[in-house]
């Protein structure tokens, strides 16, 4: 006869159901959410959080980094912060709830709500794997967050920035953009947080129509205590082009998931990313590319930077389906690591079905050059500004690749603050 015991529930788990217990009556959404709710929750009290036994969560094990869950806060309320780029139109969702808002130009904007309590969230609260546990607990407790249109043809004038503010508890909210056929825009991301301890989950959902072109960079700016679970989940239509900037520099337990499906033929995606990791902070970048259609071209590029006892990871699967033919899909992902107590994980993947294709990944981890450094200081600057220096310029090589300049300002000046504290 087998015998099985039970599984010890943590004190992080039992915290989030009892968020879900004490929520569920003030949730938005129709009966039909309120089931997708509830499935969510009984997933996360059966499985528990995930172990390195998962797979997709091999590197970070969430059942042992996440100890304790923060209770809800009341007064976790922040006030919207100065945008990345002047003239931006702001969208803030502070504790969670979507603040009023327009946006110029001819762009559709509602709330999240909305669709929940109409029930026409449903269709979207599916999840990305049978693994995916940020689409679990973003689907059980979201409760706000915004819906973009941009019609076809159409330009947005002005970048539209959605700014995440949360300073203790929790928040879970949701977003989607839709950008039409021929449409231009450009969106920054910003989850910001505070001097509390804070859990926030955030799910972003972005279609890019045929012959659309759009701009994303998601800026992670939490506390040092935070944790952060985000998901972005992207469908390319035919000849569509993304530009996708990803910065983490915050936070002490962070994972960022990016689902991509390129969907329509031609289609072109530029991905980069830089991760700025000090303290003992956690923090995994995990990424799944589907090519699905011929004549695809894709660039990943990540830049790491580990200081302290902190622990990074980075997981790239790039997958090629048998009808897309001509794909060309390139990875790398970098890391400087500048202690000895630090470490970083890297998995990059391939996986091919396609015969007629150009693919390759690498991935390097690396000290800071000494015949670098011996240079500077032989000219008068201290160790720790050639240094500061040095890392500085690994970085910047992928962050000028952005051709804003006024982004390209405001996302060094933010790197620089960073590693002056960290550095």
């Amino acid at each position: 006869m087998n015998m099985q015991s039970k599984r010890p529930i943590t004190a992080a788990e039992q915290a989030l159901v009892d968020t879900f217990v004490n929520r569920i009556d003030s949730l938005p959404g129709d009966g039909a959410i309120a089931a997708i709710r509830n499935g969510f929750m009984d997933d996360i009290k059966f499985d528990g959080l995930p172990t390195r036994r998962v797979e997709a969560w091999h590197y970070t094990d969430l059942r042992n980094l996440l100890k304790s869950v923060p209770e809800d806060n009341a007064n976790g309320a922040s006030d919207a912060v100065a945008p990345l780029v002047d003239g931006s139109d702001v969208l803030v969702v502070s504790d969670g709830r979507a603040w009023d808002a327009t946006i110029s130009g001819d762009a559709e904007l509602k709330h999240y709500r909305e669709a929940l309590n109409t029930g026409t969230a449903a269709h979207r609260m599916v999840l990305q794997s049978t693994d995916d546990l940020i689409g679990r607990l973003n689907g059980a407790l979201a409760g706000d967050g915004f819906d973009l249109t941009v019609p076809a043809n159409a330009e947005l004038k002005r970048p539209v920035e959605i700014q995440v503010l949360q300073d203790g508890g929790q928040a879970h909210c949701r977003f989607s953009a839709t950008v039409g056929e021929g449409a231009k825009g450009t969106f920054f991301e910003r989850h910001i947080g505070g001097e509390t301890d804070t859990l926030v989950s955030s799910i972003t959902d972005l279609k890019v129509g045929a012959e659309a072109q759009v701009f994303w960079v998601i800026s992670q700016e939490r506390g040092l205590s935070d944790t952060h679970f985000g998901q972005i989940n992207i469908e390319l239509g035919a000849n569509a082009q993304l530009t996708l900037f990803v910065a983490n520099s915050g936070g002490k337990l962070v994972r960022q998931e990016i689902n991509i499906k390129a969907k329509g033929e031609g289609s072109e995606l530029a991905l980069s990313g830089v991760n700025l990791l000090g303290g003992d902070s956690h923090t995994d970048v995990t990424m799944v590319l589907d090519h699905l259609e011929p004549d695809c071209v894709s660039t990943e590029t990540f830049r790491n930077v580990v200081f302290d006892r902190a622990h990074g990871v980075f997981q790239g699967q790039i997958n090629v389906a048998q009808i897309a033919q001509k794909t060309d899909a390139r990875m790398a992902c970098n890391t400087l690591l500048l202690s000895d107590d630090g470490d970083f994980s890297a998995k990059p993947e391939l996986e091919i079905f396609a015969d007629d294709v150009q693919c390759a990944h690498g991935a390097t981890v690396a000290d800071i050059d000494e015949n670098h450094l011996f240079y500077l200081r032989a000219r008068g600057i201290s160790e720790k500004r050639a240094r500061s220096m040095l890392v500085n310029a690994f970085i910047a090589e992928i962050v000028e690749e952005l051709e804003d300049p006024a982004l390209i300002e405001a996302l060094e000046t933010r790197f620089e603050n960073w590693l002056d504290h960290h550095g």
